[in-house]
């Protein structure tokens, strides 16, 4: 809904698109008693930069994102890949000198979910031990050059337990915390300002 009712408004604004892509560190937080370490991969997405004025501005994004963890269990080791796609729509402020404080929710839609074990090839389903949907909450800060190239640099917290182990005793929760480090290009203008 935030969406569509930005889109809207933004008939009388001023639209830049771009695309992104960049490195996660992603882990889990949980009370089950496991230490998660964290695990490497990548972001790749496209975003709309919506400026309501000098210093405010609106990005929903959609970005395909590469999560998951590391951990031991019994003496094995185990990596979780988890494949959301993400959709961010970031409230940023601008200082006019290229530099962005942002923030935001993020709705995740979880593509798929495997688990590896150490001197393993076999990827393991997990996905029904996860849920669909994962809310969290973004905050960051990013710098634009006058040539559209830009870098971003993100920390998405989860804020939904992700967990479907309702059955275990006591139940645990989960949530995923994710570090984003990346560059982006910005287009000009699709829709010029009003002039005053």
């Amino acid at each position: 809904m935030m969406l569509a009712i930005t889109m809207l408004m933004a008939q009388h604004l001023v639209l830049e698109p771009g695309f992104k892509a960049g490195f996660n560190t992603s882990t889990f937080t949980s009370d089950n008693g496991v230490k998660y370490s964290p695990r490497l991969a990548y972001n790749v997405g496209v975003f709309t930069h919506i400026h309501l004025n000098s210093r405010f501005a609106v990005q929903p994004e959609l970005v395909f994102s590469s999560q998951g963890a590391r951990y031991s269990a019994f003496g094995v080791d185990y990596t979780s890949s988890f494949s959301y796609l993400n959709i961010p729509v970031m409230g940023q402020y601008m200082f006019g000198n290229g530099f962005r404080l942002q923030t935001g929710p993020q709705l995740g839609v979880l593509l798929d979910a495997r688990q590896k074990e150490a001197g393993s090839d076999k990827m393991h389903v997990i996905g029904p031990d996860y849920k669909n949907l994962d809310f969290g909450w973004g905050l960051g800060v990013s710098y634009l050059s006058n040539m559209g190239l830009g870098a971003d640099a993100r920390v998405n917290m989860g804020l939904t337990n992700i967990s479907t182990q309702i059955a275990d005793n006591p139940p645990f929760t989960m949530r995923n915390q994710v570090v984003q480090l990346g560059l982006f290009y910005q287009f000009k203008p699709l829709v010029e300002p009003p002039r005053e």
